[in-house]
């Protein structure tokens, strides 16, 4: 089984210039602002308050980068955990949310060492146009040697019907739950054969 043994917080960058190049593989984690993003990766990587969670959606302004251990059984392998701002809820300026966007979308194109993009879905309303038009910006500059996840949060909020419906809009729905931790080790399985291209 996979297992994330260690997770600690590196550095955070303002835009891809000022980001340090860490020599590793890295995954992306992108979403809208209160899908629960720093839960989940503080789930994956059983580490509670290392992605620092806030009550106002788009608070997370900055890149932030986390290195994170797996180990596989047989050894341990350091993997950065990319953790980006939010899109849209956030109560900034235009010119603000500009110039994050610029910055975002030069990160996610030239970026080397990204492996894989964990698009993260709230389960409860998984066919919005938001999160289409980011999956579809994704599936443009996406290279021969990256991946893209689309993991459904919050999915402890769903009855049995709601949850098929989500895997009826994507077979390859992965369910997750931060709290309750349902799908939590599969997602961590998961990612990890993304980024070796298991």
């Amino acid at each position: 089984m996979i297992r994330i043994v260690s997770a600690k917080f590196i550095s955070s960058s303002q835009a891809i210039g000022d980001a340090p190049d860490f020599g590793m593989s890295e995954v992306a984690f992108l979403g809208r602002s209160n899908v629960g993003k720093s839960s989940l990766i503080n789930a994956l990587t059983n580490f509670q308050g290392l992605a620092k969670s806030s009550s106002t959606p788009g608070k997370t302004q900055l890149i932030n980068f986390f290195e994170v251990i797996f180990d596989n059984g047989e050894s341990k392998i350091p993997v950065i955990f990319v953790d980006l701002p939010g899109f849209g809820y956030a109560k900034v300026s235009k010119t603000m949310q500009n110039a994050w966007q610029r910055n975002l979308d030069e990160f996610l194109r030239k970026r080397i060492n990204i492996k894989t993009f964990v698009h993260l879905i709230d389960s409860r309303h998984a066919s919005l146009q938001k999160d289409e038009n980011l999956g579809i910006y994704l599936s443009e500059f996406v290279r021969p040697d990256q991946k893209i996840l689309n993991l459904y949060t919050k999915a402890d909020k769903l009855n049995q019907s709601e949850r098929s419906k989500v895997l009826k809009v994507d077979s390859k729905a992965l369910l997750v739950s931060s709290s309750k931790r349902t799908g939590v080790d599969k997602a961590v399985e998961t990612i990890y054969n993304s980024i070796f291209g298991l």
